[in-house]
């Protein structure tokens, strides 16, 4: 008996010491990271957008139109986008594919620069325990006060609905989600049948690849047909707004 319990001891000494050095390695982290963090430069007389991301995050509700908005550099007598993220952490988020992105912001300590566009990707738990990150509804309602445009992709819509900032607005989300955004929010209208919507400042979108057409309409809406065409070129898209099942509502 004396013996079990000198070895429950040492098993339980053993413990805390590994928990003690997980949290002292990622102090270490941390200040390391902090020590050499560098700002992206954000040129001026540009759009600045935004791109929540956590773990989880999908690589296509972020890459699509990181893409598309990142290649408005490309075109002469526009109005440009500086791109960047920001997220609630300075350590490397992973995607749900297993990407590993080392955010620009973070919005929890950085003093952020002005959003005009936030782009909110789905991520893995944008149903459920994302929902109840107190610091990022918060976030998101502060740019929201602010912000030129609102976007999200695929489950991205859960959270701006989270957040509050979809109460009197027409969206959409993944197919399949449709229904579930509509019990966890009745009193939204959630569309079916359409691959975006745009409704004042807020843009949602089924997400996937569809992602990318989403930011297109954007551009086009923004810069006109000429650039968004110019812009799908660049990235072997066949993009024709006619083509794409959306919705824009008119107020």
């Amino acid at each position: 008996m004396k013996n079990f319990i000198l070895i429950l001891i040492a098993i339980l000494i053993f413990g805390c010491t590994q928990i003690q050095q997980k949290k002292e390695q990622t102090v270490s982290e941390e200040k390391a990271i902090e020590k050499k963090k560098e700002f992206p430069k954000l040129e001026s007389n540009r759009y600045n957008v935004a791109f929540l991301i956590m773990n989880g995050t999908y690589n296509t509700e972020f890459t699509a139109p990181y893409d598309i908005f990142q290649h408005t550099q490309y075109r002469k007598n526009i109005k440009q986008m500086n791109v960047f993220t920001v997220a609630n952490t300075d350590l490397p988020i992973t995607t749900f594919e297993g990407v590993k992105i080392i955010p620009d912001y973070n919005y929890v300590i950085d003093s952020l620069p002005h959003i005009d566009i936030l782009v909110v990707p789905s991520a893995e738990h944008h149903l459920d325990t994302d929902l109840d990150d107190h610091a990022m509804i918060e976030f998101i309602k502060q740019v929201d006060h602010k912000a030129t445009f609102m976007t999200s992709h695929c489950d991205g819509a859960f959270v701006l609905a989270k957040a509050g900032v979809l109460d009197s607005i027409v969206s959409t989300t993944f197919p399949s989600d449709i229904d579930k955004m509509r019990t966890m929010f009745p009193k939204l209208d959630v569309r079916k049948e359409v691959l975006f919507v745009h409704d004042g400042k807020y843009i949602t979108s089924a997400g996937g690849a569809k992602s990318f057409e989403a930011a297109l309409y954007l551009c086009e809406y923004l810069y006109g047909e000429e650039i968004a065409q110019s812009i799908a070129g660049g990235l072997v898209i066949d993009w024709k707004l006619e083509n794409v099942p959306h919705l824009v509502v008119d107020k």
